[in-house]
């Protein structure tokens, strides 16, 4: 997968649109990024899933995804190695970590 295939499918999620962060092209849904381009370089993506999702995906495809550094990763911050990156799996990572964020703002908007 490259880069422009990531983006595409990042773009076709209903209500995303592309942003930047740190110098890196992000994606957001209602204003909260949910993946991010050539992080930590052009090689990687990255997307935001629960610790649970990232336990998952990481255990059905070791080889496309891993934690990120740090806190992060321990929050479900998870790489996406584009190389060896297949679209229904990818598709499926984007599509969860779009949802995690469409979810967290709705429990944050409830929770007030």
């Amino acid at each position: 997968m490259t880069s422009d295939e990531f983006r595409k499918m990042a773009l076709e999620i209903p209500g995303t649109i592309e942003a930047s962060h740190m110098r890196h092209p992000d994606f957001r849904v209602g204003g909260k990024i949910f993946a991010t381009l050539s992080y930590p370089d052009k090689n990687w993506c990255m997307v935001k899933l629960s610790p649970e999702q990232q336990r998952t995906f990481i255990k059905d495809a070791p080889e496309i995804f891993k934690p990120c550094s740090g806190a992060w990763g321990r929050q479900g911050a998870t790489n996406v190695y584009l190389a060896a990156a297949k679209t229904s799996v990818v598709s499926a990572a984007l599509d969860a970590a779009a949802r995690n964020v469409v979810l967290r703002k709705k429990q944050a908007r409830n929770a007030q």
